[in-house]
């Protein structure tokens, strides 16, 4: 491994001015930092925009057993990922864990690839949210406003939350996802107390078996991974809250197994809701969200389907605005180390006043206005076209990404703190993850055309797996072009941690 020689930033009590400009300390607990990871997997969207789809093209029944397998490998990837945020604390997370673990040339390659789906997933999920909100102004308000007056309105919200600063955004995420959770849960809770529907509890939809007796297993499993996308956020917000060794670890595993059981319990009652004949006619049907405004209906009240409609709006706005506060601080991490000058004094820069990646935010929104610009000119849908088909092009790179941690996890232990390593945290656990990611990777690449349905002729998804390649080719290329012609810059790379977190 090569050498560490970080850029050390002090937690707070250090008074001194620090080499490269820090985001403000101590502002986020753990509750906010749970809150942030949960909202990037939008528990709301992932149900009534995945499920149905799942149960009709993918696992069957067994859509509710898919989360299960999901969840389980993901808390398995996330103990090695937890071991690591231990002992390394950096608003890069990825970038600078694979920095430490595989060397600098390989971290990256990693923390652009990061970057760069975190930047796609804000566009995408403006285009999921403008078209909820037109159709439900549209259906309860009778308005039909077009949809890109609802992304510009995202846009100025997701810029507005970076500039003032992370505690701004996390106490309006926290109220948005309270919202999307509990009438989820009221549905789900009033199925249960009635005893399920027509069959009663079946415990087959959670029966793992029946995971791959659906008309395509693997699409039902990767639609299952995907509606956790994000989870592994938390370690973003490592350098903004408070005691980062102890929170950011148990956030992550709060993440995955709260998000999971939450996953499991909610398309397990919807499935007993309807029945498990009706549920699959819904979720074929050309209304599938009448597979959760059914049950909802029926067991709760049409108050609560309307209410649902509209949280439907707002989570998916509490995902972008999650994804934008990502996007922000990656950019924000690479910019600082002052490999390319220009970028420390511009979106390695935070505000003087929030502490906040306030340019950082500033270049992602211009990002995302952009892009969702170009989709609009060219007539595309805000869901078929923009959400999807940036949803997979993100996906695809995420969790290449997260394979590739994985092995660094094991690099890592292998020639640091011996008083950590063990041999299934930094062994055992991080090369099943880092296998099982790979396999999700090669669920979407064989299933990539069915997952974006309506797109799957469009140059953009053709053009996916070679646009992540390029982009983890360039990140290679400039680490080699570094090293070789400014070795003193290459040293930087993925070098900035916290204080209280280094090695000494």
């Amino acid at each position: 491994m090569e050498p560490s020689s970080p850029t050390v930033l002090s937690g707070g009590s250090d008074t001194s001015e620090p080499a490269v400009a820090r985001l403000k300390p101590n502002v986020v607990g753990l509750v906010g930092v749970v809150f942030m990871a949960v909202a990037t997997a939008a528990p709301i969207t992932a149900m009534t925009g995945n499920v149905p789809f799942m149960m009709s093209a993918g696992s069957g029944i067994g859509t509710p057993a898919a989360f299960l397998i999901a969840m389980v490998v993901l808390a398995v990837f996330s103990v090695g990922y937890t071991t690591m945020a231990k002992h390394i604390t950096t608003t890069g997370a990825f970038y600078g864990f694979i920095s430490y673990g595989l060397g600098r040339t390989a971290g990256l390659s990693a923390g652009l690839l990061a970057t760069f789906a975190y930047m796609v997933f804000e566009p995408s999920l403006i285009g999921i949210f403008a078209s909820f909100a037109h159709n439900t102004v549209a259906d309860q308000v009778g308005v039909n406003i077009p949809w890109w007056v609802f992304a510009i309105l995202m846009l100025v919200i997701n810029g507005l939350g970076t500039w003032f600063g992370v505690a701004v955004a996390e106490r309006l995420l926290v109220v948005l996802l309270a919202t999307e959770v509990t009438v989820l849960t009221v549905m789900g809770v009033s199925v249960l107390l009635h005893g399920g529907g027509p069959d009663g509890l079946s415990l087959a939809p959670i029966n793992p078996v029946n995971a791959f007796h659906g008309a395509s297993a693997g699409l039902g499993l990767f639609f299952a991974f995907w509606s956790w996308v994000g989870f592994e956020s938390t370690a973003i917000y490592g350098e903004e809250s408070k005691d980062p060794k102890r929170i950011i670890p148990r956030a992550t595993m709060i993440a995955v197994l709260g998000v999971g059981a939450f996953y499991l319990f909610i398309s397990w009652m919807t499935i007993s809701g309807n029945g498990q004949d009706k549920a699959m006619e819904l979720a074929g049907s050309d209304n599938p969200m009448n597979l959760f405004f059914a049950p909802t209906e029926r067991y709760v009240g049409h108050w609560a389907v309307d209410t649902m409609q509209w949280l439907m709006v707002t989570g998916s706005l509490a995902c972008g605005m999650a994804f934008h506060n990502c996007a922000s601080r990656y950019l924000y991490a690479l910019g600082r180390e002052d490999v390319v000058p220009a970028l420390q004094r511009t979106i390695g820069k935070t505000h003087p006043q929030n502490g906040s990646p306030y340019l950082a935010g500033l270049a992602q929104t211009v990002f995302s206005a952009l892009v969702v610009l170009a989709f609009g000119l060219a007539g595309k849908d805000p869901y078929a076209g923009l959400y999807t088909l940036m949803a997979v092009l993100g996906t695809m790179a995420i969790l290449i990404v997260q394979a590739v941690c994985s092995f660094s996890v094991i690099a890592y232990f292998r020639t640091n703190h011996p008083e950590t390593r063990h041999w299934f945290r930094t062994l055992v656990a991080p090369l099943a993850g880092g296998v099982a990611m790979i396999g999700v990777v090669l669920l979407l690449v064989l299933n990539m055309d069915t997952a974006a349905g309506s797109e799957a002729g469009s140059m953009i998804l053709k053009a996916t797996p070679y646009l992540v390649a390029a982009v983890a080719l360039a990140g290679i290329g400039f680490a080699l072009y570094l090293k070789r012609t400014d070795p003193d810059r290459y040293a930087l790379l993925g070098r900035t941690v916290l204080e209280e977190s280094h090695e000494r």
